[in-house]
């Protein structure tokens, strides 16, 4: 049924996101896409269905043409069970997924990034019978337990998908050493490039502002053990200077779960839930540091400078490693060298000239170019 859909649907391109750092990061090309007049259909997995609307907002990104039915931010195991199962059970009928989802139309289904929501449109778009566009491919920690589910994500889907963007050399060489079946496409830069141009403000960065923390990763708010030790490195930060905790709603939940709010409150600690991405990007230009566990603000925190503390034991990315991001491995001697002298860490903001949103678009087009030759020679045959 795949290859008579494609062969008999039209073909045009299709973007398949949800999560707060998938609009991000895929905001670029949209905007690229809205001003070359290039028709696209924008498809919301419905994971963070109430982030998405404001962040859609902030990017100028328009409304997606259709939505999963999910009406709120998926923030449980439980909810990301149901949510997942909810999607799965309709993967049934691919000739309804064509018609329903993708608008009756073929073509290629760009999906971004390691989240569950990459999985399932993965899924959906082949079984709909589109080609797969994975952005930020190639990405790779070489722990499958660091991050989880994350790392099996991307090992799923880069080997699925046709066309495969890579944002580093380190990324070409994974993928190019994994059994894959798609084409590999070297990249200048990531798109994250573009979106922190687009956030970030014209004043000079300094470190009058409070540090600011934040922790989502499943790998850590399942762990008791690293949520406390999070929590002990806060507290400390606090002691000396103002933080601002940036709470997701998954760690709301954790540090609820384990009495730890009253500490953190105790300390002075701020928090406050997410905020838009040019707000807490310029946070971050003016905060003496950071402490995360996040790879998205990770790669912008290499770009902004800032002193960068990472929460976790392995990264899948080099951005800033050795220059103003040190690796915690949740290891007290690294956590106190760190704290005795952050500034030593500071970097100018490095921003490089590249467009990878160009370069995704161009060879996107190309693509659907050849599906369209491959129908029509089809159809005469």
């Amino acid at each position: 049924m795949a290859r008579s859909a494609r062969r008999s649907s039209p073909v045009q391109l299709h973007v398949f996101i949800g999560t707060k750092a998938q609009y991000i990061k895929t905001a670029p090309l949209l905007r690229l896409l809205d001003d070359k007049g290039i028709a696209y259909r924008l498809i919301d997995s419905g994971q963070h269905a109430q982030i998405a609307s404001v962040m859609r907002a902030e990017l100028g990104v328009r409304e997606p043409d259709y939505v999963f039915g999910h009406d709120r931010d998926i923030a449980t195991i439980t909810q990301a069970a149901a949510w997942s199962a909810k999607i799965a059970a309709r993967l049934w009928s691919g000739r309804r997924l064509r018609d329903e989802v993708f608008g009756g139309a073929g073509g290629i289904c760009i999906v971004h990034g390691d989240t569950p929501s990459t999985l399932l449109s993965c899924f959906i778009a082949m079984r709909a019978g589109l080609e797969v566009a994975h952005l930020e491919a190639g990405l790779r920690s070489n722990s499958l337990m660091h991050p989880f589910p994350e790392e099996i994500i991307r090992i799923i889907v880069m080997r699925l998908a046709h066309l495969c963007f890579a944002p580093t050399p380190d990324a070409v060489e994974n993928l190019r050493k994994i059994r894959m079946r798609g084409r590999i496409v070297p990249l200048e830069a990531n798109t994250s490039v573009e979106a922190v141009r687009y956030a970030l403000g014209t004043d000079t960065p300094d470190d009058t502002g409070p540090a600011i923390v934040t922790m989502h990763r499943v790998e850590n708010l399942k762990n008791k053990d690293r949520v406390e030790g999070f929590v002990d490195l806060v507290c400390r930060i606090a002691a000396e200077r103002p933080v601002r905790f940036v709470v997701h709603e998954p760690t709301r939940l954790a540090i609820e779960k384990y009495g730890v709010v009253e500490r953190l409150r105790a300390a002075g600690v701020e928090m406050g839930p997410l905020v838009a991405h040019s707000e807490f990007v310029e946070l971050m230009r003016h905060a003496p540091m950071v402490v995360i566990d996040g790879g998205s603000i990770q790669e912008e925190c290499a770009y902004i400078g800032v002193p960068t503390m990472l929460w976790r034991d392995k990264t899948e990315r080099l951005h800033g490693l050795g220059d103003n991001v040190v690796l915690a491995h949740y290891d007290p001697e690294v956590v106190d060298a760190f704290l005795a002298d952050p500034e030593q860490y500071r970097r100018p903001v490095s921003l490089p000239a590249s467009a990878p949103s160009e370069q995704i678009m161009d060879e996107l087009l190309a693509e659907l170019d050849r599906l369209r030759r491959a129908q029509a020679n089809s159809a005469r045959s």
